[in-house]
């Protein structure tokens, strides 16, 4: 009978000093990941930060991908600089004397169909974002979640706006119009011949467009406490608050 109550005691202590052992193992691995006891679980430090970018992103989408979405807003895609002589030669050709209107509009239009495809490619950045990624951005910089999915996604992105760059560029003949001008402009005697191509410039114009507005979303919801519209992003950012 003693012999049984000693081995009971025995493992009633070594239950005790394993879960001893359990809890401090917990709360070292919530001291390094910055959270502890009561503060935000893995699921809601992750999804809440999911939510928000989501929501930013939904939002950046649909503005830039609406008529006017470039072609009248802060973000509107300019020719490219190399083009400008071409421009400027031409000006007195007939026409060629609204150029630059013209073509700006156009390469703007482009965009906007581009911006439509941007959507999916986001979404699937933020499924694989892992809880060490959403802790990292929500305690990093005003700007972390964006440049997050500028390294993530910059790439696909350029892959998915190019084609259909190129094929909203021909859609309005804008490849086809500045194609013209070119021709115009080498022929003109004095000048030195030149080609600057339209598709690179305005994907990577309008992939700069996105990405500073999906930056100006990830600001809004981290210093605009109104901007936070559910218990789950008022709690999550209210841990970014208080560092």
């Amino acid at each position: 009978m003693i012999k049984k109550a000693l081995l009971l005691t025995i493992a009633l202590f070594c239950v005790q000093f394993a879960q001893a052992q359990l809890d401090g193992f917990i709360k070292k691995a919530e001291k390094a990941i910055g959270i502890k006891a009561g503060d935000l679980s893995q699921d809601e430090a992750g999804n809440g930060l999911k939510e928000a970018l989501n929501a930013g992103i939904g939002e950046a989408v649909d503005f830039l991908s609406a008529k006017d979405g470039y072609f009248k807003s802060p973000y509107k895609i300019l020719v490219p600089e190399e083009a400008q002589k071409v421009i400027s030669k031409l000006k007195v050709v007939p026409g060629f004397n609204n150029l630059e209107s013209d073509l700006t509009e156009r390469m703007n239009r482009a965009a906007e169909d581009a911006a439509t495809k941007a959507k999916p490619i986001f979404v699937s950045a933020i499924k694989k974002m892992t809880f060490k990624d959403a802790m990292n951005i929500l305690m990093g910089n005003q700007d972390a979640a964006t440049r997050y999915l500028e390294s993530t996604t910059y790439k696909a992105l350029y892959d998915e706006f190019k084609p259909v760059i190129q094929t909203s560029l021909d859609k309005v003949n804008a490849r086809e119009y500045w194609r013209g001008a070119v021709t115009a402009y080498n022929k003109l005697p004095l000048v030195s011949p030149t080609n600057p191509e339209l598709d690179d410039h305005v994907t990577k114009t309008a992939l700069v467009g996105l990405f500073s507005l999906v930056e100006k979303k990830e600001k809004n919801i981290r210093t605009d406490v109104s901007q936070r519209n559910s218990d789950l992003l008022k709690k999550v950012f209210a841990k970014q608050d208080k560092k």
